[in-house]
């Protein structure tokens, strides 16, 4: 009987790379955490981040309800440890256009990638601007408008981005900067903003990426990169040596509903070489914990779920599903890791910001 079994799961499983099973991790999930205000409102949450304090800041590309196109979609608010609203950072901020992600850093600085101005900002705890990487495209320039995604891209310059995505720091307080839909590199700053290097670019090698989409650190320096459209996550030291290649293959069922939009055919997505984005265990963002035992957690687009990881690529267990409901996700795109057992999700379709308890 075991081994018909083992068979099935072969037979139901897409032929992705050699899968194996993860525990189902139980859980509980608090969708009313975030307590709004009167009249104001989330939209597609791209980040959530937690400080020393347990405070909760939460990127959101609301407040606008400007065109569809060119949108000043971004807003960064702050929420107390137990969910009340403390205050709006960074309103009508120049950079704001549409944001990307949240981070803080271990002396509780707040940082946002925002992809449609290319800029990388970094807020002290009081929430002043202290230190600004790249520059949004100038208005009063003709040629200003939509970015090119030529293939492959155009050369990549020291200090500019083209729709950045992430941000990371090793122990030293180094900078790194995912960087991102076009450029497909990872840069690299020391704590004091100066531009150090930059490695890789487009392609499906070890070392180049296809939308290098998020971007941790552990605590030995070592980065991890979330290469979405290539459905792993690398691993480098500090200089951008190549360490290894993560991939996350767990059996999941082939008739799970997808958050929106078609179910992928993942063979044929493989087959044209297309970008591997929807695809399961295609990872859109990266949470590594606090010490000293260190775990990592991604998510997935489709079937929607959250992996816990080991260090060195194992998958420990999996939890939820795609859907609208508490414990169901909609694009997860940003996780917080305060604690290997309390992690903040923030989701673009369901326009909210969810906490969850692992009972493992």
């Amino acid at each position: 009987m075991r081994h018909l079994l083992v068979g099935l799961l072969v037979l139901l499983s897409p032929p992705l790379l050699a899968q194996q099973p993860a525990p189902v991790i139980a859980f509980d999930g608090n969708i009313d955490f975030l307590k709004l205000p009167k009249d104001l409102y989330l939209g597609e949450a791209t980040g959530v981040a937690v400080n020393s304090k347990g405070n909760v800041f939460v990127l959101s590309r609301g407040n606008t309800t400007g065109p569809a196109y060119a949108a000043a979609a971004s807003q960064l608010l702050e929420f107390g440890p137990n969910g009340d609203f403390i205050r709006e950072i960074g309103k009508n901020l120049y950079a704001w256009s549409f944001g990307h992600m949240v981070r803080v850093d271990k002396e509780d600085n707040i940082w946002v990638t925002d992809k449609g101005s290319d800029q990388v900002v970094k807020f002290n705890p009081q929430g002043r601007v202290v230190m600004v990487f790249g520059r949004k495209q100038e208005a009063s320039d003709k040629e200003t408008g939509p970015l090119e995604h030529p293939n492959p891209p155009l050369p990549a310059e020291e200090g500019r981005f083209r729709q950045v995505t992430d941000v990371t720091w090793d122990p030293a307080g180094n900078i790194y900067i995912s960087d991102g839909y076009i450029n497909s590199r990872v840069a690299k700053a020391d704590k004091n903003g100066n531009w150090l290097k930059s490695w890789g670019t487009k392609g499906k090698k070890p070392g180049e990426f296809t939308t290098p989409h998020s971007i941790a650190a552990d605590a030995q320096g070592n980065i991890y990169v979330a290469d979405r459209g290539n459905r792993r996550i690398q691993v480098f030291d500090g200089e951008g040596k190549f360490l290894r290649v993560m991939t996350i293959d767990v059996p999941y069922d082939p008739n799970a509903r997808t958050a929106i939009g078609s179910k992928p055919d993942i063979a044929k997505l493989e087959a044209s070489g297309a970008q591997l984005t929807q695809t399961p265990g295609a990872p859109w963002v990266l949470c590594i914990t606090p010490g000293p035992n260190q775990v990592l957690y991604a998510s997935d687009a489709y079937p929607g779920r959250v992996y816990k990881m080991s260090l060195d690529g194992k998958v420990l267990g999996v939890l939820g599903e795609s859907g609208k409901q508490a414990k169901q996700f909609g694009w997860i795109h940003g996780i917080a890791c305060p604690s290997e057992n309390v992690l903040y999700v923030a989701e673009l379709l369901n326009w909210r910001v969810q906490k969850l308890t692992l009972r493992p």
